[in-house]
This record gives C-alpha cells, structure tokens and sequence, in this order.
C-alpha cells in the first residue's frame, strides 16, 4: 500500500506542530510541510501551484492568524482577512486538486455570546458573537460552512474540528498578543525574576475557561481525520459537520492564574484590573460526540501547564526577542 501523503498547514505553529509529532507516530504518512517563506497561504496562485506540484492524500489545515483579546481587538482587519484567506485558498485547491481528505481546525469563539452551556454543536449560528474576536470568528465559521458546502456539492470528505482554549509548547508567549495561558506565564515568570510584589491581571478574575492541552488536541484530530467516514457520518449532521473538542471542564481565570503562580514558584500577589475587557463569562464546550467517537483527554491542567512551564524556560532566550 502507498504510503499517505500528509500535508499539514501551520506546521510551525503550536498545533500544527502537535499535529506532525502525531503523525510521526506512524511510519506509513509522508509528511508534507512548508514554511511561511516557502508559500503564502493568503496568496490563490502560491496555494495553487503548490497543489499542482505536490501529490497529496490528506489535509491538516492549522493554519491561522491567532491571537489573545489584545491582539483581536487591535488587529480586527488582519484577522478576518488572513484567516479568509488561508482557509479559502487551502479548501479550493484541495478540491480542484483532487484531495478528498481534510480536517479543518476552527475554535470555539465561532459559538454566540450567550450559548447556553456547555455548548453543543447546535448553537453555531443562533445568536451574537463576542465582540472582541467577532472578525477571528466570522472568518472560522466560514472555514466550517466552505467543508460542509463541498461536501455537498462535491461529496468531498472535509471535517471540522472545534477545539477549546488550547495551551502547550510551541505556544505564542508575545507580551501583548498571547492568549491568557502564555501570557499569564511569562508574566509572573518575568515578575518572579525581578522580585516583582505583585502581577496586574487583565479583567476581573472571574470568567470561566476549558483549557486543552495541545498533544491531546492533536491526538483528537488524527483520531477524526482517521474515522471510517460510516462512522463520522454516524454521528454527524451533513448540514453541521463540526466537532467539540474538549475536556468537559472549566476553571476561572483567578484559579488558573493561581495554577500558574504555583507552577512558575512566584510568591507575590495578583491583582485584577477590572477595567480591562474579561471577553465571554462561559464557555464550556459540550464534547459528548468526540468522546462518543472514541477520544479523551489525557493530560490534566496543572501537568500540561507544568510541560509548558518547563519547555518556556528551556527556549527563554529565544522567546525574549519576541
């Protein structure tokens, strides 16, 4: 039997990267990469030709501009523009390529503001976004709708993942573009270094987050992307083709950010500053149909925080440039 040819988009990224660590696993996938300087996602012709040239079996698309409440809010035009753009290009060519396989990655900020919790699949599309990361969202949910919408009319088989908050190595740890868990750790690492008596913390401390750690994360996508497509169509709307991924639980970001200072050995205080936006109060995905399908997360919080923890400090130097 021909070895697979895997192509993974974002390869570079935190779980584009979790994703081929997976895959390596299995000595019958041939990885395909390429970095951001070898293609362009957001250019069509790049996109096409790479197509073209490269035979390819199947799709991980992890590809994505992404970013915390900062990022979102400063950078609304990037976001939904780039992410338009990776997903229309990669989605197209697959198909005028011939693929019949892909696992797009989406996140669970496509879910409205006021979802009733935990969210289930359903709640796409019954109500308001959060206004911080509308744009990311608008652009994702588009990402969804591209599979499910060539799936019908070219019966393609494109599946959609929607993780929760993701955390681990490889992780964005930006001083003002991270999301909370890399944000939260160079922080209080930096605050620990300088003797520092307090830490600010954005918003109130009381929002409610999941938190998923990346390798479980990856292990969920080859797991769908591999399902007998009976099986995935089992359990699977045609009209509503994405999955929860998730851990069914939820901390606040107060005793997350108590996790961290334990983890990191930080001895000062937190403060919360209220007049930063806190973004949405809940949500906890529903992931009952993944772990119907045959997943569950292994990695608990204060483990997958403490492999982050130590592979940051492993690569504080080069981290430091960002």
């Amino acid at each position: 039997m021909n070895s697979q040819r895997i192509f993974v988009a974002g390869s570079k990224g935190m779980v584009g990267s979790a994703i081929i660590r997976k895959l390596e696993q299995d000595q019958t996938c041939e990885i395909i990469t390429a970095s951001k300087q070898e293609l362009n996602l957001t250019d069509q012709a790049s996109v096409n030709a790479f197509f073209k040239k490269n035979r390819v079996d199947q799709i991980y698309l992890a590809a994505a501009k992404v970013g915390g409440i900062g990022a979102n809010l400063q950078y609304p035009a990037d976001f939904i523009y780039q992410n338009l753009m990776i997903q229309s290009n990669v989605i197209n060519a697959a198909h005028c390529n011939d693929v019949q396989k892909l696992l797009f990655l989406g996140s669970s900020c496509i879910y409205p503001k006021f979802s009733q919790q935990p969210i289930d699949e359903t709640e796409l599309l019954t109500g308001h976004l959060e206004p911080t990361n509308e744009p990311y969202a608008i652009a994702k949910i588009a990402g969804i709708k591209m599979c499910e919408s060539y799936n019908r009319q070219y019966e393609r088989d494109y599946r959609s993942v929607m993780p929760t908050n993701l955390y681990g190595i490889h992780d964005n740890f930006h001083p003002k573009n991270s999301h909370v868990i890399p944000a939260l750790i160079r922080r209080i690492h930096e605050a620990k270094l300088a003797n520092l008596k307090d830490v600010e913390i954005w918003g109130t401390g009381k929002p409610l987050r999941e938190f998923l750690y990346v390798d479980d994360m990856a292990e969920a996508c080859v797991h769908i992307q591999n399902l007998e497509l009976s099986t995935y169509q089992h359990h699977i709307n045609p009209m509503l083709s994405h999955i929860n991924i998730g851990t069914n639980d939820e901390v606040s970001i107060l005793q997350l950010a108590n996790v961290i200072k334990d983890v990191v050995g930080y001895s000062g205080q937190l403060i919360f500053d209220s007049t930063q936006p806190d973004g949405t109060l809940r949500k906890l995905l529903n992931s009952q149909k993944i772990n119907k399908l045959g997943w569950q997360p292994q990695i608990g919080l204060k483990q997958g925080l403490k492999i982050t923890y130590d592979w940051f400090l492993e690569n504080e130097n080069q981290l430091r440039q960002i």
